[in-house]
């Protein structure tokens, strides 16, 4: 079989996904805003401590809200936000996310940015979008400044900056923001609002990738791979390949299945090669990888293969 050289980088620019602020750990017995916060930091509600009474504190952060204690107006948008305790209503969110935000609350003005981004509760409206976040973003919050800056790279409600998308995600990311590191590193190794640096484009590929963002990892891969930014370092790129690629980021599996069927970085193996070009394939890339393995493997060989790719399962993302 011919080596198969050419390896793919991840050019889009990272889409946000808008996150509702920073979640936060729970305690042991934790308050309602610290269960409101752990809430959005993943899929399902949290089991409900021994003693705890959500609608007793409920009615009290009712009450608080609605007599303009901004704190209390934030938690109770959250509530309606997550679905936590109450049932999820959008548009309530948005009543009191506005409430809060109108009084300065960043958190808020953040989160009421992402409902107008989203159009989640609230006629979707970038321009409405922009200044919340812009007003969360000047008090220093590190993911509306992450939102902002993306804003700025895609012109969406306001007129595309790539220099001031820069600024954003250079703030963001300073502050560990990984949606933003990536995107930094995106704009250092495109030229994009600064000029070209593959040195700083590793920089902070490598920040949001020791934090598992996949994304970050394949592009981090690529600069391993082709000596850009960092000495050329094929045991170095499989590794950072084979951590996005178990996240399923496809694009890597393939690069993966490349490197395993060229021996580079990794001992020449033609059924690991295969389970990851399989795996690409089925989520949409370039089959034609798989199908030269498959005209060079032997029927058993072909069999391991698939079986290893139907027993894959991809490791959850780490989201911030």
């Amino acid at each position: 079989m011919r080596s198969v050289s050419v390896i793919a980088l991840c050019t889009a620019l990272a889409v946000n996904a808008l996150v509702i602020c920073q979640p936060a750990v729970a305690q042991a017995t934790p308050s309602l805003e610290e269960l409101v916060k752990s809430a959005r930091s993943g899929p399902g509600k949290l089991p409900l401590p021994p003693g705890f009474e959500p609608f007793v504190e409920l009615e009290e952060l009712v009450r608080n809200a609605e007599s303009g204690n901004a704190e209390a107006q934030l938690e109770l948008g959250e509530l309606y936000d997550t679905g936590w305790g109450v049932p999820k209503n959008a548009v309530e969110a948005v009543k009191w996310y506005t409430r809060a935000a109108e009084q300065g609350d960043a958190d808020a003005q953040s989160n009421l940015g992402v409902m107008y981004a989203n159009g989640e509760g609230v006629t979707k409206n970038a321009v409405e979008a922009f200044k919340w976040f812009t007003r969360a973003a000047e008090q220093g919050h590190a993911p509306a400044q992450s939102n902002l800056g993306n804003m700025y790279a895609e012109g969406d409600g306001v007129t595309k900056n790539a220099v001031e998308a820069v600024k954003w995600f250079t703030r963001a990311a300073e502050q560990g923001d990984v949606p933003a590191q990536f995107n930094l590193g995106f704009m250092y190794a495109n030229g994009e609002g600064v000029p070209k640096n593959a040195v700083e484009a590793v920089k902070w590929y490598t920040r949001a990738a020791e934090q598992e963002d996949a994304s970050a990892q394949a592009n981090l891969g690529f600069m391993y791979a082709k000596g850009e930014g960092v000495p050329k370092n094929a045991v170095e790129a499989v590794k950072w390949y084979t951590r996005a690629a178990e996240q399923g980021h496809a694009l890597t599996q393939f690069n993966l299945g490349l490197m395993y069927a060229n021996g580079e970085g990794v001992p020449k193996d033609l059924i690991r090669a295969y389970k990851w070009a399989n795996l690409a394939a089925a989520s949409g890339e370039n089959a034609a990888l798989r199908d030269e393995l498959e005209r060079n493997m032997t029927t058993d060989q072909i069999a391991e293969a698939q079986r290893l790719s139907v027993a894959f399962v991809p490791k959850p993302e780490v989201k911030p």
